[in-house]
């Protein structure tokens, strides 16, 4: 099971990772892990991204963590409404950071990295309204076969 590829520590390192990222934005992140990616894996990361609700936020701002652990595949998703104001390069820096620490086998580490990294570009554009935000999404880690 996907879940076996990390650990305890990792889990909360990568939910930590996540609040962190959220309690500057108004913006929803979250990660998937399965084991195997079966077709294209952008198809595969933009049905999870649907799957998981994510295109309903009001601001159009979920980020998605997608990896196919045994695949040896990741992607980065931005909804519509981060990707048409984000740099060019910025998913492809968050995939760079978080493949440096997939290579070493530190799953736990490179996913709260390239949280982290997103969260920064979300707080920029999308900064946490004190009056009324909400979190529009679970932060939990879902799990796939």
């Amino acid at each position: 099971m996907a879940k076996d590829a990390l650990t305890d520590a990792d889990e909360q390192k990568i939910l930590a990772a996540i609040k962190e990222a959220e309690q500057n934005t108004s913006g929803e992140i979250r990660v998937h892990l399965e084991n195997y990616c079966e077709g294209d894996m952008l198809d595969r990361a933009t049905e999870v991204f649907a799957e998981l609700h994510m295109h309903l936020t009001k601001q159009r701002n979920g980020v998605l963590f997608y990896v196919a652990i045994k695949d040896h595949k990741f992607a980065v998703l931005g909804d519509a409404g981060i990707n048409a104001i984000v740099p060019d390069h910025f998913w492809e820096d968050i995939t760079a950071e978080v493949i440096k620490h997939f290579k070493q086998k530190q799953y736990g580490e490179g996913l709260a990295k390239g949280i982290i990294m997103a969260g920064e570009q979300l707080k920029a554009h999308f900064p946490y309204d004190d009056k009324g935000d909400i979190n529009e999404l679970s932060d939990d880690i879902s799990f796939g076969d």
